[in-house]
């Protein structure tokens, strides 16, 4: 199935038929794009057949009649995916975080799978190979105040059969608006400043040398039930509530595999494949920080603000024969109080476990 979309084997042939759904204008006008009227949901499109989708492209323009562009669209339209006429989808996603793009703020991103490209990020695309025995079902819904004009090419193949062992593409989105940490705040940052505190004050309990080992309270990126493979998440990270000189890089991911804590990590950091808290916003194929919005000329405001980073698991899949629970510390052993939210990645049999529900549309937006 794979054979041929590589660029070491791009010289072997194949019986695939390339196909496409898009938004182009049918009467051979330069509409291209799809009309969404805010609060609808709309088919993009539905494939009959087994096949293949091989890339995804989107972008979108929400705005008035003053061409004044709505804030935040990117966390109001949500896309869904549906699989072999399923009722419930197996991704559900807010548009731009979907794309890796947290907080409804367009921001470029450039990974092996996941790319969101000039200008500013608009031109959003999606690698994924997505396979299907029967069918597939696109569909977009605006919780925007206002009119959306909707652009999309979905690129698939059409092949005879799939082997039996391919599973189905899943993602899902969770949001923590708060973790409720119980590191102490007597003394907040800006009145230590103030009172001229030292950075270690004496005040500071022993509770802090609290150790976690069984992942209680930990943030959830993802808890999936069947047979499948983990193949990444986007963590959107907004430190609303700097604590003294802690940072949100010093929780670990844990990661139980069929009831068991199989992985455990150091940091957050470290998972996201960087070292001694980052500040430099860059892309790879297969990790990247593309959100820094701290002030590192202030002591410890140095990851205030909003954080977006990517960790893609395509040459290091994870595994799983019965479950999988994806969770990462909110700090160590849980002590900080932040606003996360995050975008899984996986492949899995079917019937999934349904998604939770989507919170409603000002449960999805960003603190300002």
């Amino acid at each position: 199935m794979n054979k041929g979309h590589s660029l070491e084997d791009l010289y072997l042939l194949d019986n695939s038929r390339r196909r496409r759904l898009s938004s182009y204008d049918r009467t051979g006008g330069n509409r291209d794009w799809m009309d969404l009227p805010a609060g609808k949901t709309k088919t993009i499109g539905e494939i009959h057949g087994c096949g293949i989708i091989r890339h995804i492209w989107m972008t979108h323009w929400t705005g008035d009649e003053n061409w004044q562009e709505e804030p935040y669209a990117l966390r109001k339209l949500i896309l869904r995916m549906y699989w072999d006429g399923e009722e419930t989808p197996s991704v559900e996603v807010p548009l731009g975080d979907f794309f890796a793009i947290g907080f409804g703020m367009a921001t470029p991103v450039n990974s092996a799978a996941l790319c969101a490209n000039p200008e500013d990020g608009r031109g959003m695309n999606c690698f994924f190979p997505m396979p299907f025995r029967k069918g597939a079902r696109f569909t977009i819904e605006s919780q925007c105040e206002n009119h959306t004009n909707f652009y999309y090419y979905i690129d698939y193949e059409e092949v005879a059969e799939l082997p039996q062992e391919a599973g189905y593409f899943h993602a899902c989105w969770h949001r923590e608006d708060n973790t409720r940490g119980w590191a102490p705040k007597e003394i907040g940052l800006l009145d230590r400043e103030k009172a001229n505190v030292p950075e270690e004050p004496a005040w500071v309990p022993k509770a802090w040398l609290t150790k976690n080992t069984t992942g209680e309270d930990n943030y959830v990126i993802l808890d999936a039930v069947g047979k499948g493979k983990y193949v990444g998440c986007c963590l959107h990270v907004d430190v609303f509530e700097p604590q003294c000189n802690e940072w949100y890089g010093e929780g670990d991911d844990m990661i139980f595999i069929d009831g068991e804590l199989a992985l455990n990590g150091t940091g957050t950091e470290d998972y996201f494949n960087t070292a001694f808290c980052p500040t430099q916003v860059y892309c790879t194929p297969y990790s990247g920080l593309t959100r820094y919005s701290g002030d590192k000329t202030r002591p410890g405001y140095k990851f205030a603000g909003k954080n977006s980073m990517y960790r893609l698991h395509i040459c290091d899949p994870i595994q799983f024969e019965k479950s999988i629970r994806v969770t990462i510390e909110h700090g160590h052993a849980n002590k900080l109080s932040n606003d996360y939210s995050s975008t899984a990645y996986w492949y899995q049999t079917e019937p999934h476990a349904p998604f939770a529900p989507l919170p409603p549309v000002e449960g999805r937006l960003p603190r300002e």
